[in-house]
């Protein structure tokens, strides 16, 4: 399912002694296991795990935990939302109340819940989806479907992207604060920074 990263020996927690102890505890928690679901079901979290592996393109479970975890954590929070549409519900609902007309059409269409499927037929049901080709549920009209799609996929990749495990695959070197970056000029890198090894 992945490639083969550019820079296979480039690790940003062997960084981690530079950063403030904030920023060091944020980022270390990342790679943590921590406790049972705030908000989301079991099932939710399952249905929810095979479709943000299919949207990152990644199935490993250390990575998808931390997204799930991420995601329930941002459901269940207290900051307001920036911006929702009239007739899109709150993004707790939105995304809950969309797992569960996912899985209603997965069993419509094949018979079986979603996370059973094969990745093709996922991703069928999962682009019908995205590109308002069949409705998801009767009662919302194709801009908070529209809406349920973008947020999750919204949530699935700033989570991904977050984790110190795929910063090291891209070659992030991580936070730099308190030292800076200092050769900001194209083509010039930090001693820290990642060197492509391939």
């Amino acid at each position: 399912m992945r490639k083969m990263p550019k820079y296979p020996s480039f690790d940003v927690m062997k960084e981690q002694n530079h950063w403030d102890p904030h920023t060091r505890s944020i980022v270390s928690s990342r790679m943590r296991r921590r406790r049972e679901y705030r908000l989301l079901t079991l099932l939710e979290a399952e249905q929810l795990r095979s479709v943000c592996s299919l949207l990152v393109a990644d199935d490993r479970s250390e990575i998808l935990t931390y997204v799930l975890e991420h995601i329930d954590d941002t459901l269940c929070g207290q900051k307001e939302e920036g911006q929702r549409g009239p007739d899109t519900p709150p993004q707790s609902d939105l995304i809950r109340k969309g797992l569960e007309a996912l899985e209603t059409m997965s069993h419509g269409f094949h018979a079986r819940p979603f996370q059973q499927l094969s990745p093709a037929e996922q991703k069928e049901l999962l682009t019908n989806v995205a590109e308002v080709r069949l409705p998801l549920r009767g009662d919302w009209p194709d801009a908070v479907q529209k809406a349920f799609f973008n947020r999750l996929l919204a949530l699935t990749v700033e989570a991904y992207y977050s984790h110190p495990q795929i910063w090291s695959e891209i070659g992030y070197a991580g936070p730099a604060y308190p030292r800076g970056y200092i050769r900001a000029d194209r083509g010039h890198l930090d001693p820290w920074e990642a060197k492509p090894e391939r």
